[in-house]
C-alpha cells in the first residue's frame, strides 16, 4: 500500500493513477469510507476520464464488502453527484479529478446531504483506516443498483430558477470536453436559449484545452466563438462541470465577483434580509451590494469547507467563491456552477440589455486576479512585506487567511501562502487599473526579491 498521506489533502484525495494510486487503493478507500458513514447505502458517481469506471468500480467493492449498498449514478458532474446525495439523503463519492491533467484522478467525498467530508471531519480518519488496511465485515456483502439520476437533477434545477419564460437567447457553451457536455444539454433542453455547443464530446485527455477556465488561456476559444456566432454570452465550465465561468456578448470575462454580487442580488429579492457569504479574496463590491440589497455579508476564510460551514452556521442562502465556486441553501449548501450560471441567463433574459450592461453596476473596482511566486520561505517573505507596510497612516491588518493587507483607500491586497506547493498567491484590488498594478509591483518586489 503506497504512502495515502500522499493523495490525500485538506478537502479531497487526488493523485496520479498508477503511480500514486490504483483500484486496489480505490477498493480500501470505499471500505474505509463505508466503515466511517455506517451505511445503509453509498452513492457514487464518476467524471469521463479514462480511469474513472474502473476507480469507482473498485471502491464500490470496498463499500459492500463493508455490508453497505452503492447507488451508482454513472457519468455525472460533481454537482449531480451533491444533488444525488441530497435528494437521495445519502453519503456520496464522486471520482474526478476537476480541472488536473488527464493523469490524475480523485475523490470528492460528502455525507448524506452533501455535507462535506474533509481532514477534520473524516477524511484523516478515513486515510488511515485505508493504510492499515479495513477487513470484509461478517454477514451479507451489499449490493449495486444503478440509477441515472440525469433527468431529476435538471429538472430539481429547473424548479430553483425557471428560465422558460426568459427572451431566446443564443449562448455559446465551451464544456472543455468534461463532464458539461453531459449536463448542459438535458438541463437546456426545450427552454428558449440556442445552445452553440464547444467540445462537448467527453474525453479525459482534453484533446482541445485544459479544462480550466481559470486560466485566460483556456477561455479563449469561448471567447472568439461568442463574437464570432453573435452569442448574448459564453458558458465555460471546468473538468467536473462544478465551476462555471461567464463571457459577455464582447468576449470579456465576467469576474466570478460580479456574477457572486448579481446571484446574491437575486437570492436577496426571494429573501430580504438574508445572509451571503463570500470569501476574503472576492471583490469589496460583494459586501456593499449584499448590505445595498438589505442583505447581511458575513467574509470567511477560502475554500468550500469554510463556505460551507459558515452557511450551515449562519443558515446563509447564498456563498460566493472568486474562484467560481458557488454555493446555494436551496442545493444542500453545496457548490453548482450550473446553477448560477442559470441565475445569469434569467437576469440577462429577464430585461433587454446586453450582458455588460447589466453587470457593469456589480463591477465597482479593477483586480489583478489571483498571482503566484515561488518562495523558499513563505513566512519570512510575508512578514517582509507585513514590515514594509506597517506604520503608514490609515493601514490595517488582518490575519482570517494570510496575510489582508488594507490602506484604507479602496486599495487592499491579500497574501496568502499555498497549503500543498512553496508558493504565496497574490490578490490585489484597487479602484482603477493603475493602482492596482502600482500596488502589485510593490508587493511582488517585495516578496521575488
Amino acid at each position: 500500500m503506497p504512502d495515502l498521506s500522499a493523495i490525500v489533502k485538506a478537502y479531497d484525495i487526488r493523485g496520479v493513477v498508477g503511480e500514486q494510486w490504483d483500484a486496489a487503493v480505490a477498493r480500501e478507500l470505499g471500505a474505509a469510507f463505508a466503515k466511517l458513514v455506517g451505511g445503509p447505502s453509498v452513492v457514487i458517481g464518476h467524471d469521463m476520464r479514462d480511469s474513472s469506471p474502473e476507480l469507482s468500480a473498485a471502491f464500490a467493492e470496498g463499500v459492500t464488502s463493508q455490508g453497505v449498498d452503492v447507488v451508482s449514478i454513472g457519468l455525472a458532474s460533481t454537482d449531480m453527484l451533491y444533488f444525488a446525495s441530497g435528494r437521495l439523503q445519502l453519503p456520496g463519492a464522486m471520482f474526478t479529478a476537476s480541472h488536473n491533467p488527464a493523469k490524475y484522478n480523485g475523490i470528492k467525498l460528502c455525507r448524506a446531504g452533501a455535507a462535506p467530508v474533509g481532514q477534520d471531519s473524516g477524511l484523516a480518519e478515513i486515510r488511515d483506516s485505508a493504510q492499515q488496511g479495513v477487513p470484509a465485515a461478517e454477514g451479507r456483502h451489499g449490493s449495486v443498483t444503478r440509477r441515472d439520476m440525469l433527468a431529476d437533477y435538471a429538472a430539481y434545477l429547473r424548479e430553483l430558477v425557471d428560465l422558460s419564460g426568459i427572451r431566446p437567447l443564443k449562448i455559446a457553451v465551451d464544456a472543455g470536453n468534461g463532464m458539461g457536455g453531459h449536463t448542459v444539454p438535458e438541463v437546456f433542453a426545450g427552454l428558449p436559449i440556442e445552445v452553440v455547443p464547444m467540445y462537448f464530446e467527453l474525453d479525459g485527455n482534453f484533446p482541445n484545452h485544459e479544462a480550466n477556465p481559470l486560466d485566460p488561456a483556456n477561455l479563449v476559444d469561448l471567447q472568439r466563438k461568442v463574437v464570432e456566432v453573435g452569442a448574448d454570452a459564453g458558458l465555460a465550465f471546468d473538468g467536473d462541470a462544478d465551476r462555471c465561468f461567464v463571457v459577455d456578448a464582447e468576449g470579456n470575462p465576467v469576474s466570478p465577483s460580479a456574477v457572486t454580487a448579481l446571484v446574491a442580488s437575486r437570492e436577496l429579492a426571494k429573501e430580504p434580509g438574508a445572509t451571503v457569504i463570500h470569501n476574503l479574496i472576492t471583490s469589496r463590491c460583494v459586501p456593499e451590494i449584499v448590505l445595498e440589497r438589505g442583505g447581511k455579508p458575513v467574509r470567511t476564510r477560502v475554500g468550500h469547507s469554510f463556505i460551507k460551514q459558515r452557511m450551515a452556521e449562519t443558515d446563509a442562502i447564498f456563498g460566493g467563491e472568486h474562484s467560481a465556486h458557488y454555493y446555494f441553501r436551496d442545493f444542500w449548501r453545496a457548490d453548482t456552477g450550473m446553477l448560477a450560471a442559470m441565475h445569469v441567463l434569467a437576469a440577462l433574459g429577464e430585461q433587454d440589455r446586453p450582458l455588460a450592461e447589466l453587470t457593469a453596476e456589480f463591477c465597482r473596482y479593477d483586480a489583478s486576479g489571483e498571482i503566484n511566486s515561488t518562495v523558499a520561505d513563505q513566512v519570512a517573505s510575508t512578514e517582509a512585506v507585513r514590515a514594509a507596510f506597517a506604520g503608514r497612516e490609515g493601514v490595517t491588518f488582518d490575519e482570517m487567511d494570510g496575510l489582508t493587507v488594507d490602506l484604507g483607500d479602496g486599495r487592499w491586497f491579500n497574501l496568502r501562502a499555498s497549503n500543498t506547493e512553496p508558493l504565496l498567491r497574490l490578490n490585489v484590488e484597487a479602484p482603477d487599473a493603475d493602482a492596482v498594478a502600482a500596488l502589485r509591483d510593490e508587493v511582488l518586489a517585495i516578496v521575488r526579491r
